[in-house]
C-alpha cells in the first residue's frame, strides 16, 4: 500500500495497530482528540501524530492525506463525523481486530485458528476459562481481542490459538475474520448511545458467526441468538452447537446430575454424552453453588474448546487451573458483620442482575450508578427489587436510577452520595448504616464507570480501598 494509513485514536489498539502497521513499512498518520495523549513507544517514533479535538475538523483533516486505509479505534462511533466522512469516500474501514486478522493470514501465522467470544456479559470469563483448558491440553494459547494483549500485538507471538474477546464496536468493523468456532453468550441493551438502536447493537453482536468454519456455539434457550447462528453466513460444514443447563439434546453440551456433558463432538452423540467436568470444578470461582451465569460460561468455553480438538480430560483439568480476574463478583471479605462483594465489571442492567441473583432475598445492599450508557433500567429493578435491603447511589448523575426506583421499588430505602473527595468511604459507611447483620453489599453498578473513573478496575479498586478502611475502622473480628 503506497498511500498512507491514518489510525483513528491514540489508546492501547490505537497504538497496538500502529505498532504493527509501522513494523511492516507503511507510513501510519495516528490522530487522537484528547490534549493528553499517551507517550510513544520507541518503536512508535516515525508514526505523526496529530491532536484534533474538533469533531469536524478531525475528519477533514483525515480526508485531506488522502490514507488507504483507515482504523479505527473502538471508541470511535458510526455517527462520528470521521466514520460518515471516511464511509462517504470510500476509504476501507477497519477496526484493529479486522486489520489484525489481515496481518496475521499475510504473514507466517496464516491459518492460525481463532476462538471468538461476544456477548454482554461474560465474555471475559469465558475466555479466560477458554484459554485455561487450551493451556491443559498443551497449546501455546493466548487470550487476546478486548482482554489482555491488544491482538495486532499478539499476532507476531508463536501462539498456537486465539481465544478472542470481541466487543460489539470491535466486530462493527470486522468482516473477513474466519473464526474456527464462535459464541454470543447473551444480548441485553448496551452500548445503545454508541450503536444507536438496540437492533444495530444485535446486529454487531451477531457478526461474531460470521464466516465460521467449525462450531456455531449459542446459548439453546436463547431465542434471539439462536436465530443469529440460522441467519449467519458460514462456511460450509459449520454446525450450530447449543449449550443448556439442562439435559442436552444431540448436538448440544449441557448438564446432567451436577456434570458438565458433551453430545455434539463425539461420533456416539446420538446415544451417549461424554464427561467433560463436574460442577465442582468451578467451586473455587463462585462457592458451593457456583451460579448459573458461571456455569453457562463454563458451557460455553467447553464447546468451544472440543470444536477445536481438545481431549476431554482437558476440560476439568482447565476449569480447575482458572481464576477469575479481579472486580468480577470477587467477594472481598466479611467486614462489619457484611459480606462484601466487588462487581465493578457489572457495566450494564444484565450485568447487575446477575450479579445479584444469587443473594438471599431482601438481604442486599446494591451499589449502583454512573454513567448509563442510554439504558433502560425499569426491567432491572423490577426483576432485583424482591432481594434489595436497600441501595446506595453513586455517580455524577444520578436522576435516571433514582428515578425508576421511585416508581418501581418504592419501598426500598436509597441514600446517595456525591463525590466529595472521600465519597467512596462515605458510601461503604452508609451501606453499614443501612445494613443488618447477615446483609451482603454488592458494587455491581449496572453502569459505566467514565463519569467518575478511567474504567472499572479504577473503581473497583476503589471500593475495595474503602472497605480494607472500614474492616481496620472496625477492627478484627473475634
Amino acid at each position: 500500500m503506497t498511500e498512507p494509513v491514518a489510525v483513528i485514536g491514540w489508546g492501547r489498539s490505537g497504538r497496538g495497530a500502529a505498532g504493527a502497521l509501522v513494523s511492516r513499512g507503511h507510513h501510519v498518520i495516528a490522530f487522537d482528540q484528547r490534549p493528553q495523549v499517551a507517550p510513544r513507544d520507541p518503536e512508535l517514533a516515525d508514526v505523526d501524530l496529530r491532536v484534533i479535538p474538533d469533531d469536524e475538523d478531525l475528519a477533514r483533516a483525515v480526508l485531506a492525506e488522502s490514507p488507504g486505509l483507515v482504523v479505527l479505534s473502538p471508541g470511535i462511533a458510526p455517527h462520528t463525523p470521521v466514520w460518515r466522512e471516511v464511509a462517504a469516500a470510500g476509504i476501507p474501514l477497519w477496526g484493529e481486530v479486522e486489520l489484525a486478522w489481515h496481518l496475521q493470514e499475510e504473514g507466517p501465522h496464516a491459518g492460525r485458528p481463532w476462538l471468538t467470544v461476544t456477548g454482554t456479559n461474560g465474555k471475559t470469563t469465558t475466555v479466560g476459562m477458554l484459554g485455561a483448558i487450551l493451556r491443559a491440553a498443551g497449546e501455546d494459547a493466548l487470550e487476546v481481542g478486548n482482554i489482555g494483549t491488544p491482538i495486532t500485538r499478539a499476532i507476531d507471538s508463536d501462539a498456537t490459538v486465539f481465544a478472542v474477546e470481541l466487543s460489539s464496536f470491535q466486530l462493527a468493523t470486522t468482516s473477513s475474520v474466519c473464526p474456527e468456532a464462535s459464541v454470543c453468550l447473551n444480548v441485553d441493551e448496551d452500548h445503545i448511545d454508541w450503536h444507536g438502536s438496540a437492533q444495530a447493537y444485535a446486529a454487531a453482536k451477531a457478526r461474531v458467526y460470521h464466516n465460521t468454519r467449525i462450531a456455531c456455539v449459542y446459548p439453546a434457550a436463547d431465542a434471539l441468538v439462536e436465530r443469529m447462528v440460522e441467519e449467519a453466513d458460514v462456511i460450509e460444514g459449520a454446525r450450530a452447537i447449543g449449550t443448556t443447563l439442562g439435559v442436552p439434546a444431540i448436538s448440544q453440551v449441557g448438564l446432567v446430575e451436577g456434570t458438565i456433558v458433551d453430545r455434539a463432538f463425539l461420533p456416539t452423540r446420538h446415544k451417549e454424552a461424554l464427561h467433560l467436568a463436574d460442577l465442582a470444578d468451578l467451586r473455587h470461582i463462585t462457592g458451593d453453588q457456583p451460579s448459573p451465569a458461571v456455569v453457562s460460561d463454563a458451557l460455553a468455553a467447553s464447546a468451544l474448546a472440543r470444536a477445536h480438538g481438545v481431549a476431554p480430560e482437558h476440560v476439568a483439568e482447565g476449569l480447575l487451573a482458572f481464576h477469575p480476574a479481579a472486580h468480577r463478583r470477587a467477594i472481598i471479605g466479611e467486614v462489619a458483620d457484611l459480606t462484601w462483594i466487588d462487581d465493578s465489571k457489572a457495566t450494564n442492567a444484565h450485568a447487575a442482575a446477575a450479579s445479584l441473583a444469587g443473594i438471599r432475598p431482601g438481604t442486599a445492599i446494591w451499589v449502583a450508578g454512573g454513567d448509563a450508557k442510554g439504558q433502560d433500567f425499569h426491567e432491572l429493578v423490577r426483576s432485583v427489587a424482591p432481594g434489595l435491603r436497600a441501595v446506595v447511589l453513586i455517580g455524577a448523575d444520578r436522576t435516571e436510577l433514582r428515578d425508576v426506583l421511585a416508581s418501581e421499588a418504592p419501598a426500598v430505602p436509597v441514600v446517595e452520595v456525591d463525590g466529595h473527595p472521600d465519597w467512596m468511604f462515605s458510601v461503604v459507611n452508609e451501606a453499614v448504616g443501612l445494613s443488618r447483620p447477615g446483609d451482603t453489599v454488592v458494587l455491581a453498578p449496572a453502569c459505566a464507570s467514565w463519569d467518575q473513573f478511567d474504567n472499572y478496575g479504577q473503581r473497583g479498586d476503589a471500593f475495595v480501598d474503602a472497605v480494607h478502611r472500614l474492616n481496620a475502622q472496625w477492627g478484627p473480628r473475634p
